[in-house]
């Protein structure tokens, strides 16, 4: 597999990924899932799993860690990232990141990462009283991820801009002081749909409102049964109003043929709440279905799973090592006397 790989040397090369806070919804599909699917056909990827990052809001959970690991692996593979045509790997189990992060946080003022919308706004919703070291820098260990396989794109909604804009401050400093290293990564900056949770806010693992792909038909069923609707509508002939319905952005997501005619239905009051429950229930268990039987498949073969990640990580290590190189040669951090390399 890892030989497959280095006739992809003349694409350019994406980094993105996930944090393992527990498995993936279909939020997550929407959102980015399915845009990687189509990406490795035409990129380089590398797919991380930001184990480290998972340390800044949830560093009393670490016993879960390698469990959420695991299952958005499965997530990955079920949905078709596919690790023969791309690189998954894990943030921790390539040092040359935490190296690279090093070097690079010498290149940021505190004032700077102060001033990152992103970061702000996730410790807002993280629920800590006070920001931690490792919280305010982690865009650095976000650009470390970024270009220690150097990568030359990165796919983000709009409201991550402010995360690559960093790497590329951090990209345009290092080659400047001290030569010309690193890609100056450009945002594949996409339309990100965001699906609410069942109760009308953001979806997340921690707060319980998700549809995960995990979920198995009876638990699609119930979630989006106990899913909040249209507060204004009391009985089935009331007119609807879909803009504001969690449901309806459902349909938009995932039965997008019949969703301007439910939108239509329900604003006439032709259409009840539990019939269009029922109605995305159904397609959203035919939509899961073949990602459940591949999950099953790559949960009775945990060895393809673990070679994935393994020679994932292998991978980039090797394309770490490259990079750590470079940096330290440009940075005449090196010390071949010192080494005793000639």
């Amino acid at each position: 597999m890892l030989a497959e790989k280095t006739i992809q040397a003349t694409k350019k090369r994406i980094l993105t990924g996930d944090r393992p806070t527990g498995p993936l919804h279909i939020g997550h599909y929407v959102g980015s899932l399915e845009n990687r699917v189509k990406l490795q056909e035409e990129y380089d990827c590398f797919f991380i799993i930001a184990d480290y990052q998972f340390l800044t809001d949830h560093f009393r959970e670490t016993e879960q860690v390698e469990r959420f690991i695991m299952q958005v692996l499965l997530d990955w593979l079920s949905v078709g990232m596919d690790p023969a045509k791309s690189t998954f790997f894990i943030q921790s189990m390539v040092p040359e990141i935490a190296e690279l992060t090093m070097y690079f946080s010498m290149l940021v003022t505190v004032a700077r990462l102060h001033r990152n919308p992103t970061v702000k706004e996730e410790f807002k919703s993280s629920g800590l009283r006070a920001m931690s070291y490792g919280f305010l820098g982690y865009p650095v260990s976000q650009a470390a991820d970024i270009l220690i396989v150097r990568s030359n794109l990165v796919p983000v909604g709009e409201d991550n801009v402010a995360h690559v804009e960093q790497t590329r401050e951090i990209s345009r400093t290092f080659n400047r002081i001290y030569g010309e290293v690193f890609p100056v990564p450009e945002p594949l900056v996409g339309k990100v749909p965001r699906l609410p949770g069942i109760d009308g806010i953001k979806m997340g693992n921690s707060t319980g409102n998700a549809i995960y792909l995990s979920d198995n038909q009876e638990e699609v069923r119930r979630k989006i049964g106990m899913a909040i609707t249209d507060p204004a509508r009391i009985r089935a002939s009331d007119k609807g109003h879909p803009d504001i319905c969690n449901i309806y952005q459902y349909h938009g997501a995932y039965n997008t043929e019949e969703s301007l005619d439910i939108a239509r239905l329900c604003r006439q009051g032709k259409i009840g709440c539990v019939t269009c429950k029922n109605n995305l229930a159904e397609k959203i268990n035919n939509f899961l279905k073949p990602i459940r039987e591949r999950r099953a498949y790559f949960e009775a073969r945990p060895s393809i799973v673990r070679e994935a990640i393994q020679e994932g990580n292998e991978r980039t290590r090797k394309e770490g090592a490259e990079t750590l190189g470079l940096v330290r040669e440009a940075m005449h951090f090196g010390y071949r006397n010192l080494a005793g390399v000639n």
